[in-house]
């Protein structure tokens, strides 16, 4: 092989004195640990960024069919979201497509992982729940459900 096409590494003749002193092979591991801690510390720090708000629970429950109409609607989700900019709104999708209520979303005091929306007495129909919460990381969870108040002829 020329001169020319072998690595520098090899022309030097370091590649000699290290093949001696068996330095190759611990400065392989030494750089193989050093890839690895690397991979772990990027792949732990990148975690929570992952993390936004999830919707865990509601009252009324998604899709139920209730004899009662609620009084509230509260959503609680897996981590805080920001109170000031929480909407959430319940609309009559069997007439008008308008909030039935003008009232802003509270996140309550004891539970700042949960909203809640009062609400007035609802006629028998279906509903739809929109809500749009900003989590404490910064990510936007924008989504709806429906749920329906059955009148008294219905649920029998």
């Amino acid at each position: 092989m020329q001169s020319w096409m072998r690595p520098a590494f090899e022309r030097t003749g370091m590649a000699t004195a290290f093949a001696r002193t068996g330095t190759v092979s611990l400065f392989k591991r030494v750089m193989t640990g050093a890839v690895l801690m690397l991979a772990l510390a990027a792949g732990l720090h990148s975690a929570p960024v992952l993390a936004h708000a999830m919707l865990v629970k509601a009252e009324p429950p998604r899709r139920a069919q209730l004899t009662q109409p609620p009084a509230q609607v509260r959503l609680w989700f897996n981590e805080e979201v920001e109170k000031d900019y929480a909407s959430l709104a319940v609309i009559h999708a069997d007439k008008t497509d308008k909030a039935v209520s003008e009232a802003k979303p509270q996140v309550t005091a004891d539970d700042p992982k949960s909203i809640v929306l009062p609400l007035p007495q609802l006629s028998p129909g279906k509903y739809t729940v929109k809500f749009r919460v900003l989590s404490v990381d910064g990510h936007v969870v924008d989504s709806s459900y429906d749920f329906t108040v059955k009148s008294k002829a219905q649920a029998k």
